[in-house]
């Protein structure tokens, strides 16, 4: 896990990259995000070949969260994977 300095009044976005952990033409067929404490808005989630990306709005200073992302791939069987960042919050 990462660390990362997010602005309380940002609406901006985080992401990742997993094209060294996938295969040679595997690509991630399922995406999803969740954060830790509850409360912050995630939105606009979208994947780009092995890039991973989500919108948050709404996060507290001074608080930390975790933001985690679950992949499922394409692969036969599908492999599936998560990966988390912590989000430290305050004014940049």
């Amino acid at each position: 896990m990462f660390q990362t300095l997010f602005d309380p009044d940002a609406d901006d976005y985080r992401g990742l990259d997993w094209s060294t952990w996938l295969q040679t033409s595997e690509t991630i067929n399922a995406s999803s995000w969740a954060i830790s404490p509850s409360g912050p808005i995630l939105h606009d989630d979208a994947t780009n070949g092995g890039i991973t990306v989500v919108f948050i709005s709404g996060l507290t200073a001074g608080r930390r969260y975790t933001l985690t992302n679950r992949i499922t791939t394409d692969a036969t069987p599908p492999r599936t994977d998560e990966r988390s960042i912590l989000l430290l919050v305050g004014q940049r």
